[in-house]
């Protein structure tokens, strides 16, 4: 059991990342790898967002969609749960970190529109996952984001003071490095 805890973990931070594989959450992503201490802040709501959500959404299809056959609702059961966490991370963020609410702008409220989110809880009832299991593979799923986005907010600070050229400034030189990150974690597919 331990050892396939495991392999969900790493599988989900690695080969199965949301941003550089699946291609999810794109938006803060983009939005928040400006400065790493941001990128740290975004990271650290979204595990927070990830593990909670999986652990509520799996509880809800266990407990009330299924037992009464409304998976029909599937979809706009977990939006409001979500929904509901991200609000509940935004009033703690706002009020014992404001500095990085601040810096977080209108990233923070976008983790309730982020398909990263919806995504896990999504997959890890298509996948049949347990409680452990869709909690484990929330926590890697969120690792993974906060990985690629601070890796990508690293890069990106190294590159304001790199000689880049004109045409390749700000959005440009941005995806060509996210893809770049892409390519790089494409290569952890033989790990597992």
């Amino acid at each position: 059991m331990a050892g396939e805890l495991f392999a969900i973990f790493i599988i989900a931070i690695f080969i199965e990342n949301f941003v550089l594989n699946q291609i999810l959450g794109i938006c803060p992503f983009v939005g928040v790898s400006n400065k790493i201490d941001s990128a740290i802040g975004m990271g650290f709501a979204v595990i927070f967002v990830l593990v909670s959500a999986c652990v509520a959404c799996w509880a809800i299809q266990a407990f009330l969609l299924l037992p009464y056959n409304l998976e029909y609702l599937q979809t706009i059961a977990f939006i409001l749960i979500i929904a509901a966490l991200v609000q509940f991370v935004e009033m703690v963020i706002k009020k014992m970190v404001p500095t990085l609410y601040q810096a977080l702008g209108v990233y923070l409220p976008l983790i309730t529109t982020n398909c990263a989110v919806l995504g896990a809880a999504l997959i890890n009832i298509k996948k049949e996952y347990s409680l452990v299991k869709s909690a484990v593979n929330g926590l890697g799923a969120g690792v993974g984001f906060t990985l690629a986005l601070v890796l990508m907010a690293g890069i990106r600070e190294r590159l304001e003071t790199s000689d880049v050229p004109q045409s390749l400034k700000g959005a440009p030189i941005t995806f060509i490095t996210a893809g770049l990150l892409a390519i790089a974690f494409y290569g952890f597919n033989g790990l597992v």
